[in-house]
């Protein structure tokens, strides 16, 4: 760039960053920002990171960004840049509040070769306003099923490269740091299967099952286990799994939203990682309805990803990349909130735990799991797709370390009223083991 307005890029990277020895930027027109030793090396390499930057001056242009290549760090794994996020974090200190004339001067530079629309990753999904435009209105049957879809049903084997054999796409239990994968994730299905305390022939719903680990492990113990995913990708998996157990008798899956569930008197429901594509406004009628399905005396278990502090601007708990790129239509609530909802649906709250930490050390197995795998998952989904889920799951797992998100389990109980003066509702005290 060489006009009267024109700045190098360690010039405009000077204008948001004060000098520290940790951060280098390499670029395209030759220039450097920061000293050769520093332990991260961020490489500009193509005018495209500029405008995708100056387009969406936000996470959307730095991950269009990063996504196509047109800047990359010095010796990052795709499938788990985790150790990069976190030096990017650590970089919080020395960013300057840019004044308007930096920005301006910026800009001014940028735009005197032209404006460019930079390309767009091919594995990004439409807007929020876009889908609705389209008719998807958020949270409606027609919508949940298409989002569900998106981020279901790419590949049950790129899903394998990174969750294992468990094939269990929620946060796992561990008993300390050395614990394996499958060991943690079948301690999660067995505290939940614990904390419900149903016994041989009682009735489990298992609401957005996924590849129905959980319903197996229920009809291991002769529960007869019903669950509901709206993936076809994910209900094809859990039936041939069903078939080669020998458990036809015990459990089902099937293609429905749980919404149009036909049976009641259930004597227990869970709900783990399903509530993140309920929706906050749906919170009290979702609850309502596992109220409805359960008999007098059945307990539901609901295991959700919250925010850690509701937001001042009363706007859902999540953010663009994960809507375009991930959870389509996502989004989390505070736990006061979600257990206001739980009480007011007509249960009793008998139990809640936050598992934060459990999910973060879920989420550094995927990622060494996703970077084990990496081929095979590039083959099964294309490289945009696979870089995104690794930037997506250390991304997350570096949000749990800080408290950004959490997540949590409630146990509930749907009284009936009589009032039980002898403790046979429920135990008088915890009947699980922790």
């Amino acid at each position: 760039m060489s006009s009267g307005k024109s700045m190098l890029v360690s010039e405009m990277v000077g204008e948001f960053i004060e000098p520290n020895p940790h951060l280098r930027v390499e670029a395209f027109d030759g220039s450097a920002f920061g000293p050769e030793d520093a332990d991260l090396v961020v490489k500009v390499t193509s005018p495209n990171a500029i405008y995708q930057l100056l387009m969406h001056p936000n996470e959307i242009g730095a991950v269009r960004a990063y996504v196509l290549g047109d800047f990359d760090i010095k010796g990052i794994d795709y499938a788990d840049p985790y150790p990069e996020l976190r030096k990017l974090l650590s970089l919080a200190p020395y960013v300057k509040k840019p004044t308007p004339a930096a920005v301006a001067k910026v800009a001014a530079a940028i735009l005197s070769h032209g404006l460019h629309r930079p390309p767009v990753p091919q594995t990004e999904g439409p807007s929020k306003f876009a889908r609705i435009k389209s008719g998807l209105l958020p949270h409606t049957e027609k919508a949940d099923s298409e989002t569900v879809s998106y981020h279901y049903d790419q590949s049950n084997e790129f899903y394998a490269d990174f969750l294992g054999p468990s094939m269990t796409y929620t946060c796992a239990v561990f008993d300390n740091e050395n614990m394996s994968l499958e060991d943690a994730q079948a301690n999660k299905l067995r505290l939940i299967l614990d904390k419900l305390g149903l016994k041989p022939g009682e009735r489990l719903l298992d609401i957005g099952c996924g590849w129905g680990s959980m319903v197996i492990t229920a009809a291991r113990r002769g529960i007869k286990a019903l669950g509901v995913t709206l993936s076809k990708e994910q209900a094809a998996y859990a039936q041939e799994w069903i078939r080669r157990e020998g458990l036809e008798d015990l459990a089902e899956v099937r293609v429905q939203d749980y919404r149009d569930v036909p049976e009641h008197d259930f004597d227990g429901i869970c709900s783990i990682g399903m509530m993140e594509h309920v929706g906050v406004k749906n919170y009290q009628s979702y609850f309502e309805e596992m109220f409805r399905l359960l008999k007098p005396m059945g307990r539901l278990l609901n295991h959700q990803i919250t925010i850690s502090h509701d937001r001042p601007d009363g706007k859902p708990g999540t953010d663009e990349f994960l809507d375009r790129y991930i959870f389509p239509d996502g989004d989390l609530g505070a736990p006061g909130f979600i257990e206001s909802c739980i009480h007011d649906a007509g249960f009793n709250v008998v139990h809640q735990e936050n598992l934060r930490q459990h999910y973060a050390l879920t989420l550094h197995h995927w990622n060494h799991n996703l970077s084990e795998h990496w081929d095979d998952a590039v083959r099964q989904v294309g490289f945009e797709r696979a870089k995104v889920w690794g930037l997506y799951m250390a991304a997350c797992s570096l949000n749990f370390e800080i408290d950004g998100i959490q997540i949590h389990q409630f146990l509930a109980v749907r009284p009936d009223r009589v009032g039980h003066p002898d403790g046979k509702w429920y135990p008088l005290r915890q009947w699980w083991k922790a």
